[in-house]
């Protein structure tokens, strides 16, 4: 076991300019090609722009023990290039938040806190730059600056974590190189608990997911190359839409609506998507979730939007009701889905992490552009998928439509109205069930005449009551029908009593026959 390195993998990652790619530097002790922003791009416009690595290693404690080696990410700060952040967050163990002491929390600092919550499982906060503080009174402004952000963490999974004081370049960027970096023995002692794995200039002859592995390539042209995936073979599929579990981020500002179009963020691929959210059935809303599978024999309830707690499910379901049908107030599904379709095909392992995010918004403004994490759960590679996939896929809309009995034939036929419009096919829903307010069911007999009005068999018969409800109608109509004025009764009149009629069904929204099911 003797010289053989365990590797960590530790992102750095915080708000531009708050001396990232300086702590990197004073860090380590071994750098690949692409660190500290050697890249031209980076050099001319003075930030780093894609992921930058680098290496250090200290001996873990105990006799006989391995070298634990720490491979730092070093993402990018600027707004305009969170996916590579997101990206780079995907194969950290360990996020180092970098603060700059003199600002403290930022725009970007707090969106790069949500992707660690999502990404990784420890964090670091790491307050660069003391050295700008006035020395009188830098360890009171060291202090506030800490109670800050033990308070910022506090309703993270992160509460507690270690919060450190560095200057990792004294003086600042262009100051010379003669004054030690301060702290970093500290945050190297903090970063050592950490274990994991990978290599730098050291040869091997295996290497496994999360690694960086460097590969000699004769007579071989690096412009040619273009960023890929390596793996083994039938473990990437290609996809063009995916069932994925959803947790909406809860600082992200406004609903999550169907149809709506995210920045969807697959491994290292950031393509546009489609989303169409759905839930449990209600009956099942407290189901226990299931992680890593999706359980195509279950039926599932359409949402017009993700269901939170600031949005009541009746809401969520609005617009697929055409007229007032019961929701289960108050509660909400333990587990959410949604089928993303892309506007391009991704290749990605199933279960791999998945973020969603409006990468539109205006950079300058206070608000997080991160809206959804979850997991690929179920991949769809067939271009066609639409036919051949998604009507398996039981995703139901509940339709509850209203109307009124407009007359009575006998004991067990009535007229309704007002449930259909005038061009609707009746056809398609005879033989439905329908509940009358009075308390009768009935079923969908046929049409009647033109005009959207149609007939309805009770089979048990109307009651003594409902006849008595409907009786004064009854009583006008036939004497109008007989050319008689209707008289006037004996004491004050009597109003008819409007009856309502009840139609809800089913439908799936995948079935190309748009049948409609009552259960």
């Amino acid at each position: 076991m003797a010289g053989r390195r365990v590797n960590v993998n530790v992102g750095v990652l915080g708000h531009i300019d708050s001396g990232k790619t300086a702590l990197a530097r004073a860090l380590s002790t071994t750098a690949s090609t692409a660190a500290f922003d050697r890249p031209p791009q980076s050099r001319e416009r003075g930030i780093t722009l894609d992921l930058g690595f680098s290496c250090f290693a200290v001996p873990l404690p105990g006799a006989g023990r391995p070298q634990l080696q720490v491979t730092l990410v070093d993402c990018p700060g600027h707004a305009s290039l969170i996916r590579t952040i997101i990206g780079g967050a995907q194969i950290i163990d360990l996020m180092m938040l970098v603060i700059d002491v003199t600002k403290g929390m930022q725009t970007q600092s707090a969106e790069c806190l949500v992707i660690g919550q999502i990404a990784c499982q420890k964090l670091v906060v790491v307050l660069n730059k003391v050295d700008l503080l006035a020395e009188g009174k830098r360890q009171a402004a060291i202090d506030r600056m800490t109670k800050k952000m033990q308070k910022t963490l506090e309703n993270t999974k992160f509460q507690g974590a270690p919060i450190l004081p560095v200057a990792a370049k004294p003086g600042g960027p262009e100051a010379p190189d003669t004054e030690a970096p301060q702290g970093i023995s500290e945050l190297i002692e903090v970063v050592r608990k950490v274990k994991s794995m990978q290599m730098f200039h050291t040869p091997v002859t295996a290497a496994m997911q999360g690694d960086r592995l460097g590969l000699c390539v004769t007579q071989f042209d690096p412009k040619l190359l273009e960023r890929g995936l390596v793996c083994a073979p039938d473990t990437l599929p290609t996809v063009h839409a995916a069932l994925i579990s959803v947790e909406k981020i809860p600082y992200f500002r406004g609903p999550l609506h169907t149809k709506a179009k995210f920045h969807i963020t697959v491994g290292h691929e950031t393509v546009m998507g489609r989303l169409l959210f759905f839930s449990p059935a209600p009956d099942h809303f407290d189901r226990e979730p299931a992680l890593d599978s999706f359980d195509f024999s279950q039926e599932y309830l359409f949402q017009e939007q993700y269901l939170c707690k600031d949005v009541a499910p009746a809401a969520a379901a609005s617009s697929q009701v055409d007229g007032a049908g019961p929701a289960p107030e108050g509660r909400h599904p333990r587990q959410q889905w949604a089928l993303v379709e892309f506007e391009k095909p991704v290749t990605c392992p199933r279960l791999c992490l998945v973020i969603g995010s409006r990468l539109d918004a205006d950079i300058h403004s206070n608000s997080c552009r991160l809206a959804f994490h979850g997991v690929l759960l179920h991949g769809l590679e067939d271009r066609n998928y639409a036919e051949s996939f998604l009507p398996a896929l039981r995703v139901y809309k509940l339709k509850h439509k209203q109307g009124l009995v407009d007359r009575v034939m006998d004991d067990y036929n009535v007229i309704g109205r007002s449930l259909f419009k005038k061009e609707t096919n009746i056809q398609l829903f005879v033989g439905l069930e329908v509940h009358l307010s009075t308390g009768e069911r009935g079923v969908i007999d046929s049409a009647f005449g033109q005009s959207g009005k149609f007939k309805i068999h009770i089979p048990g018969g109307l009651s003594p009551e409902s006849r008595k409800t409907l009786a004064p109608a009854i009583k006008k109509r036939g004497r109008a029908g007989q050319g008689e004025a209707a008289q006037p009764e004996e004491g004050p009149a009597r109003e008819p009593q409007p009856v309502t009629i009840r139609l809800s069904f089913k439908r799936y929204i995948f079935d190309p026959q748009k049948r409609m099911v009552q259960s």
